[in-house]
């Protein structure tokens, strides 16, 4: 390993840039503030701290100055071991419960239920810290000099201060092509470098220097959530971590300290590798009966890249991570106008932040109820795009509660993935926001859902096809959960996670996928058929059913949950089997409280397709009087449920209220409140769930695109008083389109539109114009304001 020269490497061309606007387009200069998220000092909550990730991996990055702690992750790393998923007392159960439910007494339904309740699920753990103790020197450090960052645009952290009149620099990055994570460490001073670094982790480990520059941590899992009475707590998960030093070999020392830790001192710079690795195998294979070693998956990524150089490391990084986030650009702008002496319509300069990269990006949230930076919106969109990228990727687990990051034992509903919103709201941005690869991880456990949710469909509902409820684990856990009916008894999990699967078809039109995935689809029809009953008058109903989380007052004025028919329910199996019905056709198969956080009933509406402004005027009325008592108070997720529905529909005053409310400033010492941001842009709850940062780019992209596989709706819920001049690039819309777009002044002025797959028909809407168009496969099309389209070529 060399701290080498700095060389160019020559990027990808980005699909977004196939197309460019004519010259008459008024553009919004490219020099928008950085994408950054920067702070002015060391974290004092893990909240401020500044994630990474390649999927697989990830840490956090507090940047201290005298002792510095990174908190490690590894997405395996769970509690527990496979699970029995089936109650065979369920049916007896169920039938008393559709009974009183028929009778119409509720809430003995709602008590009648509570045998139903199952067992928590496991936990996601954390694989340590990397601690690093530098000299005392630096006690001395210069704090009006210190700046930490994290750059969106290369996925790297960096944190830089002074002590006296030597830099210190320290960049961090975790390669996804390389397995490993990354940090450099270096003084503008030749010897002015010494520290001490180790390893430490919360469960239970062993240390040992193994090498005069490698450290290993080997460690393990509790093997099921609840210690047990006696002392047979069976293997769980076994990890393993190895750090790696290298410093300059001109200058400095390197040695084994106290058998644990590693020495440096007086050299120019440091560069430090860590891999990770656990013996998981998979969700049906126990612990004990895994082959893998983790300690040598460890070394080996470590050896495969012995002969890079930093540099090249970094490289393989950029051309990795940019292919990625590089694909869609938004920008927005607010301007001012001015009338020439001659009459027309002047805009001057667009007016951008300040661009002072002293200010925090705390402080521009803090400062956004008043000044309405534009900028700050583009950032938290990219934002959310980073944070998929760096916590699923295609072979990793699908992003859980907390994305990746976790520095607890204990973490805050044990980090599991939901299914009543949060995991489903993970990937609402994976399509339009070009990351269909992201997406990946979701499908391989749903995959594994459907094995275990085919047995818990047989025993504890009698039924064909495959089930889950409302929250999951690593061990793809299909059951119920403890703790009250309310949010257990909903076996609706496993439906909506299968809108997925035909949503991902009409943005790709991938054909091999949807063959691969029908099966998937299939055996939720076959659960949602044998789970509805007949019902009052010539209507199937569910019964038992339940609105997620949402208990309501029955006729008699007691308190209930368990109903029949709930609305999301009808909404979920109606999408289920429309999707179910056009993937059929596709592969030529035949047809075989008033203020509460949730919005289930609306589901129809988004990210349902059944209620739309065209074909349900009258629904949607309805819908928008519901969001009207709803309320705009919430969690975070809740608030971009409720901008997406806004968006849908087409009301951007609204849309954008609810993405001003996100943008306030939260502290992890404040418990008091619902929504809002950390410092770190984190989305809190309180605590931190990622689902409201993933939430963000995709109700902003509502706002912007909106496509069914026969119409595309350019600017729907634009709120042209707020973002009235800007621009998208490498937006994707349903039927595989490529959407680009240049507005200013509020009105559209140019669209460019694309497809890779075969050509097709679709309908443009505008400000109520609809104009039908047939775009060629490999050509790129420009339509002007009228939707005319001015300018076609070939790519």
């Amino acid at each position: 390993m060399e701290n080498d020269d700095e060389w160019v490497m020559v990027g990808r061309q980005r699909e977004k840039d196939l197309w460019h606007p004519s010259g008459h387009v008024d553009r919004i200069s490219d020099e928008s503030k950085a994408l950054k998220v920067r702070f002015n000092g060391p974290a004092e909550y893990w909240t401020d701290a500044l994630p990474i990730g390649n999927g697989r991996l990830g840490a956090m990055v507090w940047g201290g100055v005298l002792s510095e702690t990174i908190n490690l992750n590894e997405d395996t790393l769970w509690t527990g071991n496979p699970g029995n998923y089936a109650d065979s007392n369920a049916p007896e159960v169920v039938s008393e419960v559709r009974g009183l439910v028929d009778a119409g007494k509720y809430a003995e339904a709602t008590t009648a239920a509570a045998p139903l309740l199952g067992k928590p699920t496991e936990v996601y753990q954390l694989v340590g810290d990397l601690k690093i103790d530098y000299d005392d020197s630096h006690a001395a450090y210069d704090k009006s000099s210190y700046q930490r960052e994290l750059d969106l645009d290369t996925a790297t952290v960096k944190v830089q201060y002074f002590v006296g009149d030597t830099e210190f620099t320290r960049e961090h990055f975790i390669s996804n092509p390389d397995q490993v994570i990354l940090m450099k460490i270096s003084g503008s001073k030749s010897g002015s470098l010494s520290f001490t670094v180790y390893l430490d982790s919360l469960l239970n480990h062993e240390l040992q220097v193994s090498t005069t520059n490698q450290i290993i941590m080997k460690g393990s899992c509790p093997g099921q959530r609840t210690p047990p009475e006696l002392n047979d707590n069976p293997q769980g998960i076994q990890f393993s971590a190895v750090l790696d030093v290298q410093i300059s070999e001109n200058a400095g020392k390197l040695y084994a300290l106290e058998g644990q830790k590693l020495k440096v001192e007086g050299a120019d710079w440091a560069i430090m590798l860590l891999a990770a690795s656990s013996s998981f195998s998979g969700p049906f294979t126990k612990a004990s009966d895994s082959k893998k070693d983790p300690t040598q998956e460890s070394l080996k990524t470590l050896n495969l890249i012995r002969n890079f150089s930093y540099t090249e490391l970094l490289a393989r990084h950029l051309d990795d991570y940019q292919n990625l986030f590089h694909r869609v650009s938004l920008q927005l702008s607010k301007s001012s106008k001015t009338v020439a002496k001659d009459g027309p319509l002047v805009t001057d300069k667009y007016l951008k932040d300040s661009g002072d990269d002293r200010v925090s990006t705390a402080q521009r949230v803090e400062n956004f109820q008043i000044d309405e930076d534009p900028s700050l919106v583009e950032l938290i969109f990219q934002y959310g795009r980073y944070l998929l990228i760096s916590c699923s990727r295609p072979g990793t687990q699908a992003a859980n509660l907390q994305g990746i990051w976790n520095s607890n034992i204990q973490p805050p509903w044990d980090c599991a993935p939901h299914l009543n919103i949060n995991l489903q709201m993970n990937y609402w941005l994976s399509l339009p926001c070009n990351l269909n690869e992201c997406q990946e991880p979701l499908f391989d456990y749903m995959s594994s859902l459907s094995i275990n949710g085919s047995k818990t469909a047989k025993v504890d509902y009698e039924a064909k096809g495959w089930v889950a409820h409302q929250v999951s684990d690593i061990w793809a856990k299909t059951s119920r959960d403890r703790g009250k009916v309310v949010w257990s008894l909903w076996p609706m999990g496993g439906a909506w996670l299968c809108t997925h699967l035909w949503e991902h078809y009409t943005f790709t039109m991938d054909k091999d996928f949807l063959e691969k995935v029908f099966s998937l689809l299939e055996g939720c029809v076959s659960f949602l058929l044998d789970w509805l009953i007949e019902g009052r008058g010539i209507y199937l109903e569910t019964n038992p059913s339940t609105s997620p989380e949402h208990p309501f007052i029955a006729p008699d004025g007691q308190p209930a949950s368990v109903s029949y028919s709930t609305t999301m329910d009808m909404a979920i199996i109606r999408e289920v089997f429309s999707a179910f019905v056009s993937a059929a056709k596709a592969l030529d198969f035949q047809d075989p409280k008033v203020s509460h956080r949730h919005l289930s009933h609306l589901f129809g509406l988004f990210p349902g397709h059944s209620i739309t402004l065209e074909k349900n005027p009258g629904l949607c009325k309805a819908a928008e009087n519901s969001i009207y008592k709803r309320g705009e108070d919430g969690p975070g997720w809740s608030t971009m449920w409720k901008a997406a529905l806004w968006a849908r529909l087409h009301n951007g005053e609204h849309a954008y209220r609810m993405v001003k409310h996100l943008i306030q400033l939260r502290y992890p010492t404040e418990t008091n409140f619902e929504g809002g941001l950390y410092s770190n842009l984190f989305g809190a709850h309180p605590p931190f769930q990622i689902d409201a940062n993933f939430g963000f780019p995709a109700a902003v992209s509502e706002m912007l695109v909106q496509s069914t596989l026969q119409d595309l709706h350019l600017l729907p819920a634009l709120p042209r008083d707020k973002w009235p001049n800007g621009n998208i690039r490498g937006f994707k819309a349903r039927g595989g389109l490529t959407v680009n777009i240049y507005w200013g002044e509020g009105d559209l002025r140019e669209v460019g539109l694309w497809t890779n797959h075969s050509d097709c028909t679709t309908r443009l809407h505008y400000r109520g114009t609809i104009v039908t168009i047939m775009l060629s496969h490999s050509r790129v099309y420009t339509f002007n304001y009228q939707l005319k389209c001015i300018k076609s070529c070939a790519f």
